[in-house]
């Protein structure tokens, strides 16, 4: 559930009056919180840390909409982190659970059909506005229509309406029961009903008019450089700068985000003290550009911060809905010629680990074969799915077995000539005489050196492939229109996966300009395995469900599987403090607005 989705990951929430499972402070999947009605904060944060000073951070590329929710156009970084907030907030050291913050009380109706959300008495935007029912119910409607991302009324389809109660509570209505319905309608982020009747919430016209939105969060928008930065100010009015779920949290007075042509002008940037942090994302510039005198005496720090985030899957990924990726055999021959080893040995400083499932770095990731549960999923399509699923356990090709990579490539040709292609006049063709071409489009320059190797390797087959590097904004668009042939793109999970598998697998999703259906699997199998998994009752069936939609996707050969890192790569400049305690499932941006300036003008407040 990365930008615009990175913040649905599928946690729980508040609540009362139900079953003994549940509770008015908050709510998990298993039943269990790890902070009791009267915590004060979460231990990830420190009441150690002090609000003021600056931070400055950047972005790549640039920005040309100030709405975070549409599906045009790109907004600028922290739009959606620091001016809106949900109804409730999820926890990073605990796998899925959440806390109420706009909600006070949440209650889940005993047949889970409806649930009522209690508004915090002191919640406001940042006009000083009350935030009410009818904002929340106004929120509903907006997320459910065709005026913002197509991703957002298929994540809450299931959530048939929101009535208001009374001046205080809104009652949501569900249109089916879902063990994690509740958790996905407490991730709504709640909209200014008042701000977007005043103002288009088209983001062509908030593309010409720039125009920064209300939100309730902790920041407010003070100064806008169009596609070139971005300033947020702490709003000193904020209603929840208190709040258990809030207390030791966003901490700078000041946060501005400026934009970069590419990840390596940033590094230099970073270097020379344009701004302050940055995630290390590409493995040279870790091993070999973070170094250096600052670096040595200290001025300057890089550091590993483990986690233990669901990885996903980072891929190659092949667009089914061209004719050349159509054939799976075709698919598995690609990914044959994909030489990791020697990349991560010579590129990568062998910082990295082979991908080996859709759900890496996690316990839902399928090992072994099949059993239990999880067989007596698969077993009823025994005759519809590959062999493999039953009899093969999840592992990507490896070069460093016998024969190295010039078996992987005989292996590759012969499936190619079983798909009807092959080589004349040193040209890889079908018996029409079509030659096998493609290209990789690119958003980040950094992949080039990756691509020269495996396009290298592609050509010993007989391809004709090219990779080339777009601007940010033409990237976005081509992708939500599945205009490409093979992208690199990484499939985030959480650790409670649910709706949102809908939108990256389901066969109703894959011909939906804008969905994450980005490879167009369009699979029966596929879409029973996905809803499995989003009516899973319990943890058992959830694991079962994923491990099987795991067997099936693996060995549909949607992607030629990368690798993954179990740290966040972090680099700063020495003027932070930060808390003891690191949390255990956290993005990079989220530990960072734990952390708070060591400069002596900031004050306690």
């Amino acid at each position: 559930m990365n930008s615009i989705f990175a913040f649905l990951i599928c946690f729980s929430f508040v609540f009362g009056h139900v079953s003994p499972l549940f509770a008015a402070h908050g709510i998990s999947i298993d039943g269990n919180l790890k902070y009791k009605p009267d915590f004060k904060q979460f231990e990830y944060v420190s009441d150690k840390a002090l609000k003021g000073g600056k931070l400055v951070l950047h972005d790549n590329g640039s920005f040309d909409k100030m709405n975070p929710f549409t599906l045009k156009g790109t907004p600028p970084f922290g739009l959606d982190m620091f001016v809106f907030e949900p109804l409730a907030e999820g926890s990073l050291d605990e796998p899925f659970a959440e806390y109420g913050l706009i909600a006070s009380d949440i209650e889940l109706a005993d047949d889970k059909l409806s649930m009522i959300f209690t508004i915090n008495k002191k919640a406001t935007f940042s006009d000083g506005s009350p935030v009410t029912p009818e904002d929340v119910q106004f929120s509903l409607n907006t997320f459910k229509s065709k005026k913002v991302h197509p991703f957002y009324p298929f994540y809450y389809q299931d959530i048939k309406e929101a009535k208001i109660l009374d001046d205080h509570r809104v009652q949501f209505l569900f249109s089916n029961t879902n063990r994690e319905l509740h958790m996905i309608a407490s991730q709504i982020p709640v909209l200014s009903k008042k701000f977007y009747s005043e103002h288009s919430f088209s983001e062509n016209d908030n593309t010409k008019k720039m125009t920064a939105p209300i939100g309730s969060g902790p920041y407010i928008v003070s100064a806008i450089n169009q596609g070139k930065s971005i300033t947020y100010t702490r709003n000193p009015n904020y209603w929840a700068k208190d709040h258990p779920v809030r207390k030791g949290m966003y901490n700078f007075d000041t946060i501005v985000v400026k934009y970069y042509k590419d990840q390596i002008v940033a590094v230099e940037a970073f270097k020379a003290g344009e701004f302050d942090f940055m995630l290390v994302n590409i493995a040279k510039q870790w091993a070999r550009d973070m170094v250096g005198k600052r670096f040595d005496d200290g001025s300057l720090i890089k550091k590993r911060y483990p986690h233990k985030n669901n990885a996903g899957m980072q891929g190659f990924l092949m667009n089914t809905r061209r004719p050349l990726f159509q054939d799976k055999r075709v698919r598995k021959a690609l990914g044959l010629a994909f030489d990791f080893q020697w990349i991560n040995k010579s590129l990568f400083y062998n910082q990295y680990t082979r991908s080996h499932s859709y759900f890496n770095n996690s316990y839902l990731a399928a090992t072994g074969l099949p059993t239990g549960l999880e067989l007596s999923y698969l077993e009823p399509f025994r005759k519809d799915l590959p062999e493999e699923v039953f009899t093969t356990p999840l592992n990507p090709p490896d070069s460093n077995d016998k024969g190295g990579m010039r078996a992987n490539l005989r292996k590759a040709r012969n499936l190619l000539q079983k798909a009807g292609w092959s080589i004349k006049e040193g040209v890889l063709q079908n018996e029409k005489g079509k030659p096998f071409q493609f290209e990789i489009l690119l958003v980040l320059p950094s992949f080039e050196r990756v691509m020269a190797p495996y396009v290298n390797n592609l050509k010993k087959l007989g391809m004709k492939v090219d990779y080339r590097t777009i601007d940010p904004a033409l990237y976005t668009d081509r992708v939500q229109n599945f205009d490409f042939d093979m992208i690199v793109h990484v499939y985030g999970q959480s650790l409670s996966p649910g709706n949102e598998q809908k939108n990256f697998w389901h066969s109703e999703s894959a011909n939906r300009k804008g969905s994450k259906n980005l490879a167009g699997v369009n699979n029966p199998v596929v879409d029973v395995m996905v809803d499995k998994i989003i009516y899973a009752k319990t943890q058992e069936e959830l694991t079962a469900a994923c491990k099987a939609l795991d067997r099936i996707l693996w060995y549909g050969y949607y992607v030629v599987p990368n690798w993954y890192l179990n740290v966040h790569r972090l680099a700063y400049h020495n003027k932070f403090n930060q808390p003891e305690t690191l949390p255990l499932y956290y993005i990079h941006n989220q530990y960072l607005m734990t952390w708070w300036s060591k400069d002596t003008k900031a004050k306690a407040r």
